[in-house]
């Protein structure tokens, strides 16, 4: 019997990935990342050491970045209805109880389809 492969829906820009490169090595191990369906769900993931947050039956993995898992709440998956995600890094400092990606930076998911070209 062959195993089914779910495609990644999470994808990551090079700032994002040197960010979680410097965190893995600052840390020491490696980190994860919840994008919250609550009160406070915007476009700011939260990235905290691997196995600190709690996921609950909500939770879904959308892939992994590094060895970095990215889950998504569920509903708030349905609701933005994108095939793939992408993260990026942003000035300003983390919310809440977050891991900077960086000094004065703070992780950000983007939807590819609402990144404007630079070219």
């Amino acid at each position: 019997m062959s195993e089914t492969t779910v495609p990644a829906r999470i994808t990551a820009t090079p700032a994002a990935r040197e960010a979680i490169a410097r965190l893995r090595a600052d840390r020491g191990g490696p980190v994860m990342f919840v994008q919250s369906g609550g009160c406070c769900a915007g476009s700011t993931p939260m990235c905290f050491p691997l196995g600190e947050f709690i996921l609950g039956d909500v939770d879904v993995l959308l892939g992994d970045i590094d060895g970095s898992p990215f889950y998504i709440d569920k509903r708030l998956d349905e609701a933005w209805h994108q095939d793939v995600f992408l993260l990026d890094v942003a000035e300003g400092g983390p919310e809440d109880f977050s891991l900077p990606a960086g000094e004065d930076l703070h992780f950000v998911t983007l939807s590819p389809a609402c990144v404007v070209p630079t070219d």
